[in-house]
């Protein structure tokens, strides 16, 4: 089942409604109701009751989002909301390094009694705590240096500022973010793909599968770095699907009065 994006936008948003001068374009768009005058929403098509938001010029109409651009814009604000939980989680990553680098020895010390304690019952279940590689990778840690961990914690605050910063401008579909997002994800990729020669798992196949699909899509559906016409098609592209135009360029007008056609809204 196709899903009516423009009906869905105006239901939890309300209609948007424009009374144009033109006499002959402003008849097309308005219909008389026993319940009052109705104007035509230029994202669903449906009448709404009341008085039009604002009104003018045609040709300064508002630019309503409709159709294939609000579904979209609903795609990008799934990427902005899991842009900026990465970059929250990576932020709490690097304050525990930046905070594990100024009590290094203690947690070391606190680690190692620790397992002492959890290697009998290790040793129980038959799992080998002196040859795990996730106490490996831990204890490998204690080695750094307060310098290097440093280093690390202020890498991770970085990416982290970069997720949140594409995810922001991808919320409000900005065009600069959808070109942040598309070199920053395409930089990482080949990392990605190195880590699933060292191992793999469900995990990194997911996140890799959705990274380069999310690269595709916004490149694509975008028109970035000139693909498809570029920015120039792509803004013809939703010029073309406004409402305003379509009734503009429409050779029936609406004649007041009429039952059939797009529902009127109470």
């Amino acid at each position: 089942m196709s899903i009516d994006w423009n009906r869905r936008t105006c239901a939890r948003r309300g209609h948007v409604t424009y009374a144009p001068q033109e006499p002959d374009l402003r008849s097309r768009l308005t219909v008389d109701t026993h319940l009052g005058e109705a104007w035509r929403c230029l994202r669903c098509g449906d009448f709404a009751l009341g008085a039009p938001l604002s009104g003018g010029p045609a040709a300064h109409a508002p630019l309503v989002p409709r159709g294939k651009v609000l579904r979209d814009l609903f795609v990008l604000r799934f990427l902005a909301l899991e842009r900026a939980v990465r970059g929250v989680f990576i932020v709490l990553a690097a304050v525990a390094v930046w905070k594990f680098s100024n009590s290094q020895d203690a947690v070391r010390r606190l680690f190692n009694e620790n397992l002492d304690v959890f290697r009998p019952v290790a040793r129980h279940f038959n799992y080998d705590l002196d040859h795990s590689p996730v106490v490996g990778t831990i204890q490998k840690s204690f080695g750094y240096g307060h310098h290097m961990l440093l280093i690390v914690a202020g890498a991770l605050l970085l990416y982290a500022l970069i997720e949140i910063v594409e995810g922001v401008g991808l919320w409000y579909a900005k065009r600069w973010a959808e070109y942040l997002t598309v070199v920053a994800t395409a930089a990482f990729l080949p990392l990605e793909v190195y880590e699933l020669t060292e191992k793999v798992s469900w995990l990194k196949i997911a996140t890799l599968a959705v990274n380069i699909l999310a690269v595709l899509y916004i490149l694509l559906t975008k028109r970035l770095f000139g693909l498809r016409g570029g920015r120039r098609a792509f803004d013809a592209e939703r010029e073309s699907a406004s409402l305003m135009e379509v009734a503009t360029a429409s050779d029936e007008p609406v004649a007041p009065g009429v039952t059939s056609g797009p529902a009127v809204s109470i």
